[in-house]
């Protein structure tokens, strides 16, 4: 405890909202209440660009009641920025960091905010300044390394997995053939999460594509065919970052076929925006079904976009709790001398699913070369490229939670029992 830095706290959150990040603010905000040597909890305004706009709110004070309440509303609280700050940007923080005595920073992010936090904390041990940076883990794409999962993942997967149960039984009804594009540009867990739909030995989705495998049209069209040739039907995931052999999105190659032709959306990071991609994505796809696969009659595309982050429905109690847990965990290593770092989830070993943290250095989720993110482990998808494992379900079923159960007529008799 002598070695705790008297002086005042930054917290902020940044890149897409998700339905449990605001539990890591409450989960900072509940542990700093229990500690004197922090005066003021100041509550940056969309990241780092409240930071150097000055845009704060004083958290340490707000009542149980409040924080109960914002800690199960989806989205940042805070509200979030997608500024990836270079070495002049993180200049500008340390300025204010002085002059408003702060000796704390917790930041609520993905690998960008990894990133962030990894350049301040290497700024401020160049200049001497005495400041705890922890980063703390968010993303629903769950592709941050030294994880074994993110908090907001287990919530969006519930979304994706409810809503292909729904989309399951709605494509049994009336049969065809069903595309849905899920966010992923890189990793394909989300996607994979629709696998948790599957009751019954042909439930959807049948066919699953992700990033981590180059997608092949042509061996597209025959899966298609052989799953509607089998089943009369066929329901299909499809990350929207789903690329050629060359590395090439088939998000971009929609857009461009496009009838409009219109301009590719270019991220602020200088990729090619997929979410925009996405909607030509599924147009094309189910196009091709229509033009390539003989004898099917119905086909229907839908990209599922922003409204998988956020959904008030779909938290998953786990996930709330991690996230939680996540925020106060971070404070708590910040109490001893030089615990800078990243919060890590990590799997603990036993028969039932049990999760802990450790702090892992700013390097870990933020290195300097290749591999930069996670991907699905190998184990996960199928040697075809065209489906996901059961070894993905047992690693995905306990951060989604319980879901919605069904129910269906085994069989159904040709001739009703009280006919004559």
């Amino acid at each position: 405890m002598a070695s705790m830095l008297k002086g005042n706290a930054v917290v902020g959150q940044a890149g897409g909202p998700t339905v449990v990040i605001n539990e890591s603010l409450v989960g900072v905000i509940q542990e700093i209440q229990k500690y004197g040597h922090i005066e003021h909890l100041l509550g940056a305004r969309h990241g780092v660009r409240g930071i150097i706009n000055r845009q704060f709110l004083d958290l340490k004070r707000q009542p149980s009641q409040m924080l109960d309440l914002v800690g199960r509303t989806p989205a940042a609280a805070l509200g979030a920025t997608r500024d990836k700050p270079d070495q002049e940007y993180c200049e500008k923080i340390l300025d204010v960091f002085r002059s408003e005595d702060v000796r704390y920073f917790f930041y609520i992010g993905g690998n960008d905010s990894a990133q962030s936090a990894k350049i301040i904390n290497e700024l401020t041990r160049d200049v001497r300044y005495e400041l705890r940076v922890i980063h703390i883990p968010k993303t629903i794409d769950n592709d941050l390394l030294a994880n074994d999962h993110t908090p907001g993942f287990g919530s969006a997967a519930r979304f994706v997995a409810s809503a292909f149960i729904g989309d399951n039984l709605d494509n049994r009804a009336l049969r065809g053939v069903k595309i849905n594009i899920l966010m992923g540009r890189n990793a394909g867990f989300i996607t994979a999460a629709s696998v948790l739909a599957r009751r019954q030995h042909d439930d959807g989705p049948h066919l699953v594509y992700v990033p981590e495998r180059p997608f092949n049209l042509d061996e597209f069209v025959n899966d298609v065919a052989e799953v509607y040739n089998r089943y009369g039907r066929c329901l299909i995931a499809v990350s929207e970052g789903i690329a050629d052999d060359q590395g090439r999105p088939w998000a971009e190659t929609a857009a461009l076929s496009h009838a409009e032709k219109r301009a590719l959306d270019i991220d602020e990071f200088g990729n090619v925006a997929l979410s925009p991609g996405a909607g030509a994505l599924a147009d094309f796809l189910s196009e091709t079904v229509r033009q390539r696969c003989d004898g099917v009659q119905r086909v229907r595309a839908d990209s599922f976009g922003y409204i998988q982050r956020s959904f008030p429905l779909a938290r998953s109690e786990v996930d709330a709790w991690e996230a939680r847990l996540v925020g106060q965990m971070a404070v708590s290593y910040s109490l001893d001398a030089d615990r800078d770092g990243s919060v890590a989830l990590i799997r603990l070993p036993g028969t039932t699913y049990a999760a802990g943290t450790q702090l892992v250095d700013l390097s870990a989720v933020a290195p300097d070369a290749a591999p930069f993110t996670r991907e699905l482990d190998d184990e996960f998808i199928n040697e075809r490229g065209n489906n996901i494992t059961n070894s993905f379900r047992n690693y995905c079923e306990p951060l989604v939670g319980e879901l919605p159960g069904v129910g269906w007529f085994e069989q159904i008799s040709q001739k009703p029992p009280w006919s004559a």
